[in-house]
């Protein structure tokens, strides 16, 4: 996955530690099927050293998360919450509208929000925002997950196993990622997709 290409603002704190970062960390390695081995060799740091800070018993200095959304395919900017932090009893149940983690994907144009609050369960929710002409990918393309969505705006051509489907907003869809597929906006407005996607791939 393409890394965002903005970096918001960070304090002047050299290292941050907290549960909920390392958690988010956690999350986001296993719902990509990173091993902690790979991602320790990946940042230079030691298996025991990640373990850690997934635990919330280490910080981490700005350079090295750096380096471990460079090694999970995201921005900084995925690991820090906008505005003042979501309610304990919201936590892991309820997201904000103003609270969802956003993407932005240089290379295709797409811009992706999480609705999940957490990677950890069976499934993840996002909202996909196609440009006119933005396609998901060159070619079509096949991962281990169960998926379906609902067109929310503009149209939408779903290519899927050497056929291809108009879809409008209101129509909906369900397949298996092991298939072929690739998706594209061939209007001349935005078109937004809720996905569903089993298990989370984020």
């Amino acid at each position: 996955m393409p890394q965002a290409a903005d970096t918001p603002p960070v304090s002047n704190r050299e290292n941050f530690s907290s549960a909920g970062l390392g958690a988010q960390i956690r999350d986001l390695r296993k719902a990509k099927r990173i091993t902690l081995q790979s991602l320790a060799e990946t940042i230079g740091r030691s298996v025991g050293y990640v373990s850690q800070l997934e635990r919330g018993l280490s910080s981490v200095d700005i350079e090295t998360l750096h380096a471990i959304s460079d090694a999970l395919g995201v921005g900084i900017n995925w690991f820090f919450e906008e505005g003042e932090a979501a309610p304990s009893d919201e936590r892991d149940i309820i997201v904000r509208r103003d609270k969802r983690r956003r993407l932005h994907f240089t290379g295709s144009g797409l811009d992706e929000e999480l609705l999940s609050p957490n990677l950890s369960g069976p499934f993840e929710m996002i909202i996909t925002t196609y440009p006119p002409g933005v396609a998901s990918g060159v070619s079509a393309y096949s991962r281990p997950t169960d998926q379906a969505g609902l067109v929310l705006a503009g149209e939408l051509i779903l290519e899927h196993e050497q056929k291809s489907y108009e879809l409008k907003a209101g129509d909906s869809f369900q397949f298996s990622g092991w298939d072929a597929h690739r998706s594209y906006n061939p209007g001349t407005i935005e078109t937004k997709v809720l996905w569903v996607i089993s298990p989370p791939t984020y």
